[in-house]
């Protein structure tokens, strides 16, 4: 069992906050750099850099840019100098370059090692939160992470028994859901009234840390046309349906079920404030097309905050120095604002495309 988290008793006005490169043959060690060339995210937290040397000189040649860290030989040794990233290099690829565009075991044991050594950063009382780069899911499971995700890892990590879920944000809109990296056959099987509710209650919970004192949330049926009366599907009417009554009956402004696909319209229009889905492209391909550069991956129920970018580790620009990192600035200032207790406020679409 792991050893429970510890909180700080006190949550400093700069934070500290864990940067990992992500998946060493994608854009994330480029994005990483990009972000912590930006001063003022240096200025906003005190930043821990967990990085291979030979993947962190990587990202500087594509970026075209470097960084100017506090080198510390472990977690032991940790300081942090005002206005400088605090730098933990471990040779994770045995000084290979890593291979570009492609997964790999090697990229993957290096980012999975990264991961981990996060979390002892966290379990220890040393960071209060943790943003990565965009990892590849394929790799870590080549580099050994036998979970479902890297949330369920961090799920037995941090010792957390309750419902986790990963948040996705655009704008000022939120969405969860039900199951999540699943093979689709396997869905139909997994929504129950609980998860329903859990998928509901955690996001509630969320927004009003957010400063939305009710937050309105749409769910969605699993059916097309949300089963049409039974005719398509009974999901909606036996499961999902009888779990928005029990939540309403509890306080909770759920609504639905809707159908899939045309939820977000009036999401986007702004008759919610969430969207709860029950699987994961019925969410993630709305969210996606509505803001993927600016969209924020957040995984709920954790101690502390873990952030990334929606926009994945993008192969097939890997090396080229164009990969574009607002979706990763808007985690960090998530990450900032959370770590330090401040009201966890997602931008708007002005401020989203305004971002860097």
């Amino acid at each position: 069992m792991p050893t429970p988290t510890k909180t700080p008793s006190v949550i400093s006005a700069k934070p500290r906050i864990v940067v990992l490169l992500g998946d060493p043959s994608g854009v994330g060690p480029e994005m990483a750099v990009k972000l912590l060339a930006r001063q003022r995210n240096l200025d906003a937290a005190r930043v821990l850099l967990i990085a291979d040397p030979i993947v962190l000189a990587a990202g500087e040649r594509v970026a075209g840019l470097k960084l100017d860290p506090v080198q510390v030989n472990g977690l032991d040794d940790l300081r942090f100098e005002d206005g400088r990233p605090s730098l933990i290099t471990r040779d994770w690829m045995e000084g290979q370059k890593p291979v570009l565009g492609e997964s790999n075991e090697q990229s993957g044991r290096a980012s999975f090692e990264a991961l981990e050594l996060a979390t002892v950063a966290v379990r220890r009382g040393q960071a209060e939160a943790i943003l990565f780069a965009p990892l590849n899911k394929h790799s870590l499971r080549l580099g050994g992470l036998i979970h479902e995700d890297e949330l369920r890892y961090m799920q037995e990590r941090f010792a957390v028994t309750s419902f986790v879920c990963e948040f996705n944000l655009t704008g000022s809109l939120w969405t969860s859901r039900v199951t999540s990296h699943i093979p689709l056959k396997d869905v139909a099987s997994h929504i129950t009234v609980q998860g329903v509710g859990d998928a509901v209650k955690i996001i509630a919970s969320a927004l009003r840390r957010s400063g939305v004192a009710q937050p309105r949330i749409a769910v969605t049926g699993l059916n097309p046309h949300a089963g049409d009366g039974g005719s398509i599907g009974m999901e909606e009417i036996e499961i999902i349906a009888p779990a928005i009554e029990q939540l309403r009956a509890e306080g909770f402004d759920a609504r639905g079920p809707f159908s899939p696909d045309t939820v977000f319209i009036g999401a986007r229009r702004g008759d919610v404030d969430a969207v709860v889905s029950m699987y994961h492209d019925q969410g993630q391909i709305a969210m996606k097309l509505m803001g993927f550069e600016q969209g924020v991956t957040l995984h709920g129920g954790l101690p502390v905050p873990v952030a990334t970018s929606v926009s994945g580790n993008a192969f097939d620009i890997a090396g080229q120095g164009i990969a574009k990192i607002e979706g990763l600035q808007q985690a960090f200032d998530l990450c900032v604002r959370m770590a330090s207790g401040a009201p966890v406020r997602a931008p708007s679409r002005t401020e989203a495309a305004a971002a860097g």
